[in-house]
């Protein structure tokens, strides 16, 4: 059995490869640089914080808003994943600068019925359950059952925990589901954060579904980077959807990013000029 310090040498020497990989790549054009940030972060620091720590980075979130935010204020959680994920380790919540877009939205929408798909660690279902009115619901979708676990404890924390449903399982198969098994009649807004191959043929499927209603908000997260062209393209050039683009950054960098904003106009909607 390798002991600790091979086993961190080994971790950092394959993440070194893979980041030079990336490198080779971002400079040949091939791919974004973005890439380089995220690989730095993912390829080498994970791996050894991971060895160093004996849990991973979800775990290591949770445990430092345990430990530093106030129980029952949403707004002390935020605060304390966002100091933790921009001062010790990066991670794909929604963050700070494009969250104030989301409550931006939320706050204008007020919906009444929310879907969330792709939870992560929860941080995006407390930043938009803590603006939902008393009657309203948050639904999110996660297909990792220990990222879905994370969410829970960290809602129950928050004191958001009657808002929200935590349901785990992949979207495709938890979205037909939704009216016979979850209640839902419609959706008054949906914010897509998971697979960004998934935003597209899940847009398709809430419409086939029957989910989306005239005025439904579809809120999408990463559209620049990593980036969805195919759904971009999609609600773009469709007379049903009316979009509006939000510029940002990628969570806790500098690298350029983006939200969609698609509001759905109806199957019958006339074309746009």
């Amino acid at each position: 059995m390798l002991e600790a310090p091979s086993l961190l040498l080994a971790a950092f020497s394959s993440g070194l490869v893979l980041l030079a990989l990336l490198l080779f790549l971002q400079h040949r054009g091939w791919i974004h640089r973005g890439w380089i940030f995220v690989g730095w972060n993912e390829l080498i620091l994970v791996p050894i914080y991971n060895l160093l720590m004996g849990h991973n980075k979800e775990q290591r979130i949770l445990h430092y808003v345990l430990q530093h935010a106030v129980a029952g204020d949403p707004q002390s959680v935020l605060e304390t994943i966002d100091a933790y994920c921009s001062q010790k380790e990066w991670a794909m919540n929604v963050g700070d600068k494009k969250g104030q877009i989301v409550d931006a939205v939320v706050r204008e929408e007020c919906p009444s019925v929310l879907l969330e798909l792709g939870a992560y660690c929860g941080y995006s279902a407390v930043r938009m359950a803590r603006l939902l009115p008393p009657s309203a619901h948050l639904l999110t979708i996660e297909v990792n059952p220990d990222y879905a676990a994370i969410t829970q404890q960290m809602l129950d924390f928050a004191g958001l925990q009657d808002k929200v449903t935590v349901i785990i399982g992949a979207s495709q198969d938890i979205i037909p589901q939704l009216k016979k098994k979850y209640d839902v009649d419609i959706l008054d807004m949906v914010f897509l954060d998971h697979w960004k191959e998934r935003y597209l043929p899940d847009t398709v499927l809430l419409e086939e579904c029957g989910l989306l209603r005239k005025g439904t908000v579809l809120l999408a997260d990463n559209v620049i980077f990593p980036g969805a062209p195919d759904f971009l393209a999609h609600v773009r050039g469709s007379s049903r959807f009316e979009c509006t683009h939000f510029s940002s950054y990628l969570e806790y960098s500098e690298v350029v990013d983006g939200l969609e904003k698609a509001v759905y106009l109806g199957a019958g909607s006339p074309a746009q000029p």
